[in-house]
C-alpha cells in the first residue's frame, strides 16, 4: 500500500451522487435512504470520512464493491473513518457505492449523515453513465422497513430499514437508472396511519427534504423549494395508500396545529365512510397534479398492494378522475404482489423476498412503458 491521499468532497474529480441535493454540499448531506456517492477508483485501499449525529435513531449506512453488498452498519454520533476496501490489486478499477440505509427521520431532528471526503492511494476514473432517472415516492415499504430481521422481530428500529434490500433500488439497478427516493414510514397520501393529517407526503414533496426539520437541517437548506429541473425524471413511482387504509381502523386524533379532531371513519356495516373516502381520493388526484407539474415528461405509475388492497378502488377511481380532468394519459396504476406468510419480514412488513417479487413485476411493467 502506498500513502493514502485525502480528498475533500469538493476535491473529488469524478463522482456520482445519488439523491436530492441541498444548498450545502461540502460536507455532503445524505438526506434520504439510498442517497450516497459512487466512484470508480484504482488503488489498494479506499476509506471514507463521515460525520454523523442522532438523538434516538442511529443512522445506518451500507457500501457495495463492484455491485456486491460488502457491509452495512450503525454509526454512533461523531466522526468516522470507514474502510471500503483494503489490500486489493492496485491497478484494477473498483466501482464503489456508499449510501444511507435509513430513511430521513422526521422524528429525529439530529439524525444526519455527512460525507466529508475520501482517502485513496490510487486514481479516480469515470463513473459509467446511467441511462435514465427514476423517482420513488412512498412510505415504510419504500423505506425498506422489514427487509432485514426476522418475522418475530417487532421493534420499530432503524436497523430493520434499508436501501440495500429494497424494490426501488432493485428496479434502478435492473434498468441502469439513477434514482431518488422520497419516503417516510407511517405517512400517507392524505394522512398517516394514526389519522395525523400532518403526515402526508404531498406536504413535503416539493421541498428538498421537508422531512428533515430543525435549525441544523434548515441551515443546510432542507426546507427550501426543490428545483426539479436539475434532475428531470423519466419515471415517477408512487407507492402510497397503505397508511391511509390503516387510518380507517384507528381512533380520531387531535391535530395540535389547529386544535381539531381528525379521523377516517367506517360505517356501521364496516364499509368506508364515503365523505372520508373522498378526502383520500382528492388527495390522490391533487398529488398526481403536483407530481405532473414538476415532472412534465415522466411516466407516472401509482403502485399499491404489498400490504393489502383496501383502498385499491378509491385509488383507481381518483386516477381516472385525474385523467379525465387533465387529459393526461401517461399515468398508470400497477398492483403489486401482496406479502404473505412466506415473504413477511420484521415488524410485519414486506421482507426481502417480497421486495424481490415486487421489483420483478414492476420492472417488467416499466420496461414496457419506457420502451426499453
Amino acid at each position: 500500500m502506498s500513502e493514502l491521499k485525502y480528498y475533500g468532497i469538493a476535491e473529488i474529480p469524478k463522482m456520482h451522487i445519488f439523491g436530492r441535493l441541498c444548498r450545502q454540499n461540502d460536507p455532503l448531506p445524505l438526506l434520504f435512504n439510498g442517497s450516497g456517492i459512487e466512484v470508480v477508483v484504482t488503488g489498494s485501499d479506499l476509506w471514507i470520512d463521515l460525520e454523523t449525529d442522532n438523538d434516538f435513531h442511529e443512522p445506518w449506512v451500507a457500501y457495495e464493491l463492484n455491485g456486491a453488498l460488502m457491509g452495512r452498519q450503525m454509526l454512533l454520533a461523531g466522526e468516522h473513518s470507514l474502510c471500503l476496501f483494503r489490500n486489493m490489486e492496485p491497478s484494477t478499477p473498483k466501482r464503489v457505492r456508499f449510501y444511507r440505509e435509513l430513511q430521513a427521520m422526521s422524528e429525529d431532528e439530529k439524525c444526519k449523515v455527512l460525507v466529508k471526503g475520501l482517502r485513496l492511494d490510487g486514481e479516480f476514473q469515470d463513473v459509467p453513465k446511467y441511462e435514465r432517472r427514476i423517482e420513488f415516492i412512498g412510505d415504510s415499504i419504500t423505506s425498506g422497513e422489514g427487509t432485514y430481521g426476522d418475522i418475530a422481530d417487532v421493534d420499530w428500529l432503524a436497523m430493520y430499514m434499508s436501501a440495500s434490500v429494497n424494490y426501488a433500488t432493485m428496479i434502478a439497478r435492473e434498468l441502469n437508472a439513477d434514482y431518488h427516493i422520497i419516503s417516510q414510514g407511517g405517512w400517507g397520501a392524505y394522512c398517516g396511519w394514526d389519522n395525523d393529517v400532518r403526515h402526508n407526503i404531498p406536504s413535503v414533496y416539493e421541498k428538498v427534504c421537508g422531512l428533515a426539520t430543525g435549525p441544523a437541517n434548515e441551515a443546510m437548506g432542507t426546507q427550501e423549494k426543490y428545483d426539479f429541473t436539475t434532475w428531470p425524471s423519466d419515471a415517477v413511482i408512487i407507492n402510497l395508500g397503505t397508511n391511509d387504509a390503516s387510518a380507517f381502523n384507528m381512533p380520531p386524533i387531535l391535530n395540535p396545529d389547529d386544535g381539531l379532531m381528525y379521523g377516517q371513519r367506517r360505517n356501521e356495516d364496516g364499509t368506508h365512510n364515503r365523505e372520508d373516502i373522498l378526502k383520500f381520493e382528492n388527495a390522490v388526484s391533487s398529488f398526481l397534479k403536483m407530481v405532473r407539474k414538476n415532472n412534465p415528461k415522466a411516466v407516472i405509475v401509482w403502485c399499491y398492494g404489498m400490504l393489502g388492497t383496501d383502498l385499491l378502488l378509491p385509488i383507481t377511481e381518483a386516477m381516472n378522475s385525474y385523467r379525465n380532468d387533465s387529459g393526461d394519459n401517461n399515468v398508470f396504476f400497477f398492483q403489486l404482489p401482496n406479502t404473505n406468510s412466506e415473504t413477511f419480514g420484521a415488524h410485519m412488513h414486506p421482507g426481502a423476498k417480497a421486495h424481490v417479487a415486487a421489483a420483478k413485476e414492476l420492472t417488467g411493467f416499466l420496461k414496457e412503458k419506457l420502451g426499453i
